[in-house]
């Protein structure tokens, strides 16, 4: 699998952005079966986990996010989105869009995230 995540940008304390990964390299039928989910990095940091959503569509979110950010996903298109709402200065990272099969999994190119105080 092949992702793509785009959406990042610079933001505003109290903004929003929308985050979108679109897969590639596979087929519908195989999409569904991945558990993808969304993490973040700054600096010498490690990535964390932000929010994923499992191939039954259960949802998991980091402590710092819930109630803010929500993630989605459409098994026709083949892609996952995070909303990302009251975004604060400490959501400025890198994030990663993660797809998981078993052992296998695919990371995009990550996307810039910059939320201004």
């Amino acid at each position: 699998v092949q992702l793509q995540a785009s959406g990042g940008g610079l933001v505003q304390a109290g903004g929003y952005l929308r985050l979108s990964c679109a897969a590639s390299r596979t087929i519908t039928s195989v999409f569904w079966a991945h558990d993808m989910g969304w993490y973040r990095q700054t600096g010498g940091k490690e990535r964390e986990l932000v929010a994923s959503i499992s191939a039954g569509g259960s949802t998991n979110y980091a402590d710092s996010v819930k109630g803010r950010f929500a993630i989605s996903r459409d098994n026709s298109k083949k892609s996952v989105s995070l909303q990302m709402n009251s975004l604060k200065p400490d959501d400025t990272a890198v994030y990663y869009c993660n797809a998981k099969r078993g052992h296998v999994q695919s990371w995009g190119q990550g996307t810039l995230v910059t939320v201004s105080s």
